[in-house]
């Protein structure tokens, strides 16, 4: 699912919760804690964003309706209050450094496994010609401490306690080789300097790092990672929504085997099927 239509479904289905709460405009939107402008704005046909982490949530918990429903990730919308109940935390990158807290959650979770769902690529295979690329592209804090901390990464992953999974869609990697969307600007050589990084650190990492890939026209997937029991954590455009309960925790960790048992290219076929994308990308 493309970016607009996930805010085209978002409209759709926030639409449907007005409607079964009974509520006028002006009173929804004091119950989530925005006001009557912004809800408007969020309804508009002409709006194509998706609000803030913090107002999904607010939707979320006050309606009892899932996240994944209201971001067009499952049809199943009202669920459980047992679901729901639990702390949650945000993160916002105009308020603290992104990477660091990463990193911070990833020595937390130290001995327990990692299950982890990029937005873009796995940052701890990234070169630093990809690295400053993207953080440049984004502007999210200084590029040489995102680098390092994208090294410390890999340092951890070396640790012989340590246990990776990621999964991600074939779409994003060969967008990636191809130098679509984000990528367009990042120069051939730089690509195909990442790919073969990227052969490289799965041949050494295997099997504490574990890489999946699943067709992303058959199932789709937001971007979030698991701290192994402790938490999970969703990456939502320039926040991140960190869930605490012990039901959270599971109903991810549901998600992302469902994501495992779709994968089309498994861990140890990642170096044939990244050395395809080379070859076509030097034809």
């Amino acid at each position: 699912m493309k970016y607009q239509e996930r805010v085209e479904v978002f409209r759709s289905r926030i639409g449907e919760v007005i409607a079964n709460s009974g509520l006028n405009h002006s009173r929804f939107a004091a119950s989530i804690g925005i006001d009557r402008s912004t809800l408007s704005q969020l309804l508009s046909n002409n709006n194509l964003r998706l609000p803030r982490a913090d107002t999904i949530a607010a939707i979320a918990e006050q309606y009892q309706v899932s996240v994944d429903w209201l971001l067009g990730l499952t049809n199943q919308g009202v669920i459980g209050a047992d679901v729901l109940r639990g702390p949650l935390e945000f993160e916002d990158f105009s308020e603290s450094s992104a990477n660091q807290r990463l990193l911070e959650w990833h020595q937390e979770a130290s001995g327990y496994k990692v299950r982890y769902i990029p937005a873009t690529l796995p940052d701890l295979l990234k070169t630093e010609q990809t690295a400053t690329y993207e953080f440049r592209r984004y502007g999210l804090g200084r590029t040489d401490q995102s680098i390092r901390d994208t090294h410390v990464l890999l340092v951890q992953q070396r640790k012989a306690e340590s246990e990776l999974e990621s999964c991600q869609s074939t779409q994003d990697i060969e967008g990636f080789a191809r130098g679509e969307g984000i990528w367009r600007d990042l120069s051939l050589n730089d690509r195909i300097a990442q790919l073969e990084h990227m052969i490289a650190l799965v041949d050494e990492l295997y099997p504490r790092f574990r890489w999946f890939l699943f067709d992303g026209r058959e199932i789709y997937t937001a971007a979030f990672t698991l701290f192994g029991p402790i938490r999970a954590v969703v990456f939502i455009g320039q926040s991140y929504l960190v869930l605490n309960s012990t039901e959270h925790i599971r109903m991810f960790s549901k998600r992302f085997d469902e994501l495992i048992r779709c994968a089309t290219v498994q861990p140890n076929e990642i170096r044939d099927y990244l050395r395809s994308l080379i070859n076509k990308m030097k034809k």
